[in-house]
């Protein structure tokens, strides 16, 4: 079969040129009916390249042999269904490691300074009536990271350049790292001021931060989730906020993007932001280099450089 590859969904312009060009590609988004399309040609793609693979398309997809997700988190795609037919699964990690760590302090520091009313405040010409309330700072402070992976790991070197004390949750403890582990985010959370969300997403850490968990941190407690909306009981979250049981929250991630809950809205305790973590340039061209990559060795029968399964 010849080296053909499906783009199931739109991707990055320069990551979808490099692909139409290396290969014989096609992309599934821009047929009239997509089914239809599949029905008929499904057979000639041994490679899908996107970053959502349920299996349904799979079953349309009988010489699927290789999935080249584009980014590092894969709970868009059904591994069990990939397993079942020995079909590989390639991710984006380490590329965008550094945008993510960057992004997670840069939420910290608007939180905790206000940075967002206090511009507001500058704008309205409230000013000029009298100094803006004293804030807080993250020197000092301890942080609790859930999920200490290769993104968990650049923000925490962060954190210790702000002077915080840093500490995490994980399934195992990490002995070559010296921060203080828990094995209960419960535990952890009661004991921070700050917990971040650095997780990946899918089913094993679905509500992984529940009512328990966002309770422990209190009131005098900040939430940032870079991670996946799915990870956050964001239902608890939204009342504690409302509520003022806990201090703030920092959100690059929503359970039902691109909606948000509406009561966030209005709220100055509150940062959201549209899902861009990794939304940089210089990231995301690095992260359609490596699907292109993946993509590559798979062709050529070479060991793939980010394999997922």
């Amino acid at each position: 079969m010849p080296d053909k590859v499906l783009i199931t969904q739109r991707l990055l312009k320069s990551c979808e040129e490099e692909i139409l060009e290396k290969f014989t590609a096609v992309r599934l988004y821009r047929q009239d009916d997509p089914e239809v399309f599949l029905r008929n040609h499904g057979h000639e793609f041994r490679a899908i390249a996107g970053y959502v693979a349920d299996e349904p398309l799979m079953e349309m997809l009988p010489n699927l042999e290789m999935i080249a997700n584009f980014g590092v988190g894969h709970d868009g795609i059904d591994l069990d269904a990939a397993r079942k037919r020995s079909i590989s699964v390639t991710n984006t990690p380490g590329v965008l490691d550094d945008a993510m760590a960057e992004i997670t302090i840069g939420l910290m520091i608007a939180l905790s300074r206000s940075l967002l009313p206090a511009d507001r405040f500058v704008r309205a010409g409230k000013w000029t009536k009298g100094n803006y309330p004293l804030q807080t700072e993250l020197k000092g402070k301890k942080v609790g990271i859930a999920g200490l992976g290769r993104i968990g790991k650049e923000i925490a070197r962060r954190c210790i350049a702000m002077k915080m004390q840093v500490a995490y949750f994980g399934r195992t403890r990490q002995k070559d790292q010296p921060y203080r582990y828990y094995d209960d985010p419960v535990k952890m959370a009661a004991d921070c001021d700050w917990l971040v969300v650095a997780t990946p997403g899918g089913r094993q850490t679905m509500g992984l931060i529940d009512d328990a968990v966002l309770a422990a941190l209190g009131r005098n407690g900040f939430l940032v989730n870079v991670a996946r909306g799915s990870v956050v009981d964001e239902e608890s979250l939204v009342k504690r906020l409302l509520n003022g049981q806990i201090a703030g929250a920092a959100l690059d991630v929503f359970q039902d993007e691109p909606h948000v809950p509406e009561e966030l809205f209005e709220l100055e305790n509150v940062i959201l932001s549209p899902h861009q973590g990794s939304a940089t340039r210089t990231t995301r061209n690095a992260m359609g280099r490596l699907l292109v990559a993946n993509l590559e060795a798979f062709f050529a029968g070479r060991p793939l450089p980010a394999r997922v399964i």
